[in-house]
């Protein structure tokens, strides 16, 4: 086994019974092994301490991506109304589904019998490519050739919070590491004045899921996501208290990591690592964070690009924010936008959230691309399942739906300008080329530069990875 290899798979030095080895191993020995055990790149030892934890890493081979900005659309939207035309479904708009279709199904709200509806906005074919979009998304037109869009999505979840885990984290469970950790476990991050990982939330409220869906799991605390908020104060409790000035914080973080430095190298324990890296973190982020927060640096006409209104909290704020931190070096910038789910008035909703969001996903592509970033920078939108082709809520609203929806994907090595998979003529099935989660995962991974199967973490006595046992890699997706 080579060192990379050991650093993927490596144990928790804690794991080590003191029992074991005073019993089983000879002094001598057993200390060189340990020794060696926490040189080795991934332990949180004595040598790591010297360094920056979150420092860059090498991947298993050169990746296309080397950052991650994912829209997260939490909520669900619904495939029929912005992706995936279906005039067989407006076709057959207040009558029953075929019985075969709804053999073994279970919704989460209403009865599958539910009379189907038919879509409620029109479609065109945009750009060179000829992909088919809503009448709702006139500046995602725009750039449809960039995108790649998959119609076959699949998901294992039909209720929000453990389809959001699900797609977060790979597992319906909570206390797995979310899929922004696994990417600054094995990459690190490019910025020492930053987190590697960051997350903003707008829309209606907060992902149904919670902090779950940013958590570090059984990853050291170092990896799970830094939620920032608009406004002054990005991240709470940052600025010093009233009489301490910046020698006197200096002196105590110098004294705090001292101390911290010497358990460290006593126990080799992750966690420690993390607190002597958060509070210096915190001590750069006391300058770097407000500089960053400050939109109003930009250009007016990048301003009107995203829509984006400083000193006013939104989604498109939250975009150009997105860019700027790529640009300082963030791995991995997850934006929730939870306002996604129409069970009722649909139409106004989605009208209201497509206005929101369409114009401020479309500006981040072109100014991504525009700098020369987009090659490099993986964009990912989407929610965590679809909606019923069946009506609930009288005549304006869908269901969750789990076998089949809509994301798109951009930059970072995916082939733009291609649509891949279908579902039937209903939007129920996905029936051809289907992804799943899981598949997803493997593939952004694989673009980032790992083999999903490798790049694990052992717990609890077993090699735990994002993908689970499952996965498989989507080459149509690929450039």
């Amino acid at each position: 086994m080579n060192c990379q290899d050991r650093y993927y798979r490596h144990a928790d030095p804690r794991a080590v019974s003191r029992r074991w080895f005073l019993q089983d191993c000879g002094v001598g020995l057993g200390a060189m092994a340990l020794g060696n055990l926490l040189q080795t790149p991934g332990f949180a030892g004595p040598s790591a301490s010297a360094t920056n934890p979150l420092a860059p890493k090498a991947a298993h081979f050169p990746g296309k991506a080397k950052r991650v900005i994912y829209l997260f659309m939490a909520g669900a939207p619904s495939h029929l109304e912005l992706f995936d035309n279906k005039p067989e479904l407006a076709k057959f708009d207040g009558t029953l589904p075929p019985p075969e279709l709804l053999k073994g199904y279970r919704a989460a709200f209403i009865n599958p019998n539910s009379k189907l509806l038919g879509p409620k906005f029109k479609f065109a074919k945009y750009g060179q490519s000829g992909a088919e979009l809503s009448e709702l998304l006139p500046k995602l037109a725009e750039v449809v050739d960039d995108i790649a869009i998959v119609k076959s999505m699949t998901t294992d979840a039909f209720n929000h919070a453990p389809g959001q885990i699900l797609m977060s984290t790979g597992s319906q469970q909570f206390g797995r590491p979310s899929f922004g950790s696994w990417v600054t476990y094995g990459l690190g991050c490019e910025s020492e004045d930053l987190p590697g990982f960051i997350v903003f939330s707008s829309g209606k409220k907060g992902p149904s899921g919670g902090n779950s869906n940013w958590g570090s799991g059984f990853l050291p605390t170092m990896h799970q996501g830094v939620q920032f908020r608009g406004g002054s104060e990005p991240v709470l409790y940052l600025a010093s208290p009233r009489g301490v000035d910046e020698r006197l914080q200096r002196d105590s973080l110098d004294t705090i990591r001292t101390l911290n430095q010497a358990r460290l190298d006593e126990t080799g324990d992750p966690e420690i690592a993390t607190r002597i890296s958060s509070y210096e973190m915190a001590f750069r982020m006391q300058s770097s964070a407000p500089e960053l927060m400050d939109i109003t640096r930009e250009p007016q006409h990048i301003l009107e690009m995203y829509g984006a209104e400083p000193c006013k909290p939104s989604f498109a704020n939250n975009c150009l924010l997105a860019r700027r931190l790529v640009e300082r070096g963030v791995r991995f910038v997850q934006l929730f936008h939870e306002a996604w789910d129409q069970h009722g008035n649909l139409v106004a909703d989605l009208k209201v959230n497509c206005k929101d969001t369409d114009q401020a996903c479309a500006a981040l592509i072109n100014d991504l691309k525009q700098r020369g970033m987009l090659d490099d920078t993986l964009v990912v939108w989407g929610g965590e399942f679809g909606r019923t082709p069946m009506v609930q809520g009288g005549s304006d609203g869908r269901d969750h739906h789990p076998n089949a929806f809509t994301m798109w994907l951009a930059g970072g090595g995916i082939k733009p300008g291609i649509t891949i998979g279908e579902s039937d003529d209903f939007g129920f099935n996905a029936v051809k080329d289907k992804v799943h989660v899981h598949d997803l995962h493997a593939t952004l991974l694989h673009l980032l530069g790992f083999d999903h199967t490798k790049l694990t973490y052992r717990f609890q006595g077993r090699d735990f990875r994002l993908t689970d046992v499952h996965g498989n890699l989507v080459p149509a997706l690929l450039a």
